[in-house]
C-alpha cells in the first residue's frame, strides 16, 4: 500500500498499524504525535489503528529542552 508520511509518498506492507509504522521508523511512541488523514490518533489506539492505501499521516517528535 502506499501511505504519504510527512508529505513523502512511501510504500508499505499491507496490513499495518500505526504503532508498527512508528517501529519500522525506529521512533518511540512515547515522543510521538500521530495524525492519519487530519485527525489526531490517540496513543493508546496506536496498535489497533490500521493504515489504509493512500492515507496521510503526520508525525511530529517531541523534543525537550532548555
Amino acid at each position: 500500500m502506499r501511505i504519504k508520511v510527512n508529505g513523502e509518498w512511501t510504500r508499505q506492507p499491507d496490513p499495518l498499524t500505526v504503532a508498527e509504522l512508528l517501529e519500522r521508523l525506529d521512533l518511540q511512541p512515547k515522543w510521538v504525535a500521530v495524525e492519519r488523514n487530519r485527525e489526531l490518533v490517540r496513543r493508546k489506539d496506536f496498535a489497533q489503528t490500521p493504515l489504509a492505501d493512500q492515507d496521510q499521516i503526520e508525525l511530529v517528535t517531541l523534543v525537550g529542552g532548555g
